[in-house]
């Protein structure tokens, strides 16, 4: 059977990977050593050109739909890694069958949670790491997207400010409904239960986590936390007719949530008296956008949060509440946001992004201002920063990424 390869953007030196050798096999001139996550099939990482890829072995029908849904997830605007391509035909030089090949993009600076842990995450920010599961399987179940296989072990995780941002990377046990049930969505979240308390005993018996760590509360938050994000994002809300102000507080709230009202159904009541209000379309993204608007910076919605809080602060300080923001915002790229940048000392830009470098630095700036007791200068935090924190970090991007 001849090589056949079906990819959304045709790159003929993927022909020049080793195919005809199970992935297990694949030499140390193709393979990154970089960690992967736990997985029931064999996956390899690897280096193309300048480019970086996850391999993952399966046959030729669950590839093809991986591929599909992956790509439908995509164009819905969900975070998902990339699907790249799916290669069938593969055979070795005795004509023996390999099965199929699902590849997808490597998602830069993105850590499976084992990783993260075994590069120090310390036990008390699980936490952030549930929530942003949590994000994923609220935007994922508001899309129509019934997962099958929640778990850690599923996710990439990419730092976000304080947090994380998850990132879907199987989507193998994955349907597309039109309208999904409230039994499926409990059934992930079974799902989700069962897998993650596995996940956290095993996290327990590595020595990752402490024999004390209270794994049922962790669980348990999954439960709690997603009720509440699904409440916020699709509950419907009555008042008063007179009390109007609840349509802009109801926005309000998910705007702090980071999500924007794409379409609200507005119902008032046959005497006029009440209203009920239903967010009917969601998106998450609210000050990634705004941000990108103001200043071309494209980042994490947690981080943008976090540089628009000191756009703010520097358009006050430096009293330009007169001018429009996209002009105050265009001074504190040029004044402030580029010189740190530029400050990076060789091999940091592989270790986080810059923007994640930046909210580390205003977190380091408070520390080292609380411990002088005045206000220490932003350039001083991020000398101290780059010498004495960044260096001791390890690399969270397998090379230097091109970056504006």
């Amino acid at each position: 059977m001849a090589l056949r390869m079906l990819a959304s953007r045709p790159d003929p030196a993927l022909y020049t990977l080793p195919w005809s050798l199970p992935l297990e096999e694949w030499p140390d001139d193709v393979v990154v050593p970089l960690t992967r996550g736990l997985s029931r099939h064999v996956v390899r990482i690897v280096r193309v050109r300048n480019n970086i890829y996850a391999v993952k072995a399966t046959q030729a029908d669950i590839a093809r739909r991986e591929y599909d849904m992956l790509r439908e997830l995509q164009r819905l605007g969900l975070p998902t890694v990339v699907p790249k391509c799916v290669v069938t035909g593969r055979t070795d030089r005795d004509g023996n069958d390999l099965g199929a090949a699902l590849m997808t993009d490597h998602l830069t600076y993105s850590l499976p949670y084992r990783a993260l842990f075994e590069r120090g995450l310390a036990a008390d920010r699980l936490p952030s790491l549930i929530d942003a599961l949590v994000v994923l399987l609220v935007r994922l179940h508001l899309a129509g997207f019934y997962w099958g296989d929640v778990s850690l072990s599923n996710v990439l995780f990419v730092r976000d400010a304080a947090g994380f941002a998850a990132y879907l990377v199987d989507a193998e046990t994955g349907e597309l409904k039109a309208d999904l049930s409230d039994r499926l969505r409990e059934y992930d979240l079974d799902v989700a239960y069962q897998n993650i308390y596995g996940e956290l005993l095993d996290l327990q018996a590595s020595d990752s986590l402490p024999e004390s760590f209270p794994i049922d509360a962790i669980v348990e938050r999954l439960q709690s936390r997603y009720d509440a994000l699904w409440r916020e994002l699709t509950e419907e809300q009555v008042f008063s007719a007179q009390e109007m102000w609840h349509i802009e507080q109801r926005i309000e709230r998910l705007h702090d949530l980071g999500f924007d009202v794409e379409e609200l159904d507005i119902t008032t009541s046959d005497d006029g008296d009440t209203v009920a209000l239903r967010p009917r379309v969601v998106e998450l993204g609210h000050h990634r956008r705004e941000l990108r608007t103001l200043t071309g910076l494209d980042v994490q919605d947690a981080q943008a949060r976090r540089i628009l809080n000191d756009i703010a602060a520097f358009r006050a300080t430096r009293d330009l509440g007169n001018l429009p923001i996209e002009i105050a915002a265009g001074r504190w790229v040029r004044e402030v946001y580029d010189p740190i940048v530029a400050m990076r000392p060789p091999g940091a830009a592989a270790k986080l992004t810059p923007a994640q470098m930046f909210h580390e630095i205003l977190e380091h700036r408070w520390v080292l201002s609380e411990f002088a007791g005045e206000w220490v200068k932003l350039i001083n935090a991020a000398e101290s920063y780059y010498e004495d924190i960044i260096e001791h970090r390890p690399d969270e991007a397998v090379t230097p990424p091109s970056e504006s």
